[in-house]
């Protein structure tokens, strides 16, 4: 397995509520920045993939809020594979803010057609979530 990625997202306010916290469902885009920026830096792109038809579904996702993102702070999202089979790319992804988590979550994403039907992961994908893909970039972005 390839070794985790991060990327930086700074919270805007947009991302919150009344209180200057982040809302609930901001979280969620920040795990899509992570997951589509480990994909680019690996050198895979979805701009390529979906010229071949294919994009990405979140099959599954188990959340988990353990503390509070505010207005203004920097947060880093961290993605790592944990297995890859068939259609199914499973992810564990975090957010911190320094040494502290914020939010955890486990996914499956498949590889669907534009149908909507599942097909298999396309190779540079599999070869990535088995460790041989070759790293295009830094792993460390920030936005």
């Amino acid at each position: 397995m390839p070794d985790p990625a991060e990327l930086q997202v700074r919270v805007y306010y947009e991302d919150t509520d009344f209180s200057g916290n982040v809302y609930h469902a901001a979280y969620l885009k920040f795990l899509e920045r992570g997951r589509t920026e480990f994909l680019r830096t690996n050198g895979v792109h979805h701009s390529e993939l979906a010229k071949d038809g294919i994009a990405f579904a979140v099959r599954s996702m188990t959340i988990e809020f353990e503390g509070a993102a505010r207005i203004d702070d920097l947060v880093t999202v961290r993605t790592e594979v944990v297995a890859a089979t068939g259609a199914r790319l499973t992810l564990a992804q975090s957010i911190w803010r320094g040494d502290k988590r914020l939010t955890s979550a486990d996914l499956v994403i498949v590889a669907i057609n534009r149908e909507g039907r599942a097909v298999r992961l396309p190779s540079a994908v599999l070869a990535l979530a088995l460790g041989r893909g070759a790293a295009k970039a830094p792993p460390r972005v920030s936005i």
